[in-house]
């Protein structure tokens, strides 16, 4: 068997030991306190920007999506009429050049 070491483990002079101390001390509450308070406002803040990228996204795909894909097709157009004209040898219109731009 091994020998107790004397001075390891709790102290026997009925004094709570250091951790105990400093666990219990004002500081320690005050910074567990701020730590609460940070953690709240971190998942209110949270929330808040995933509300706010889900509005901002949902407001892209429906309003955003729709002109760019009317846009495409409308160069596309713009192409086409151009190509068209040219191999049909007319000279084209300076509206169709203006497009073209």
């Amino acid at each position: 068997m091994a020998a107790k070491r004397i001075g390891a483990g709790k102290s026997g002079g009925g004094e709570p030991n250091i951790l105990a101390k400093i666990s219990n001390s004002e500081i320690v509450s005050q910074g567990r306190r701020a730590v609460g308070d940070a953690v709240g406002v971190s998942k209110k803040l949270l929330w808040s920007t995933g509300k706010a990228a889900w509005i901002a996204g949902t407001t892209f795909l429906i309003l955003a999506v729709p002109l760019i894909i009317e846009m495409d097709r409308e160069a596309q157009l713009n192409e086409l009429e151009l190509q068209q004209a040219s191999l049909l040898g007319a000279p084209p219109s300076p509206v169709q050049m203006q497009r073209g731009l």
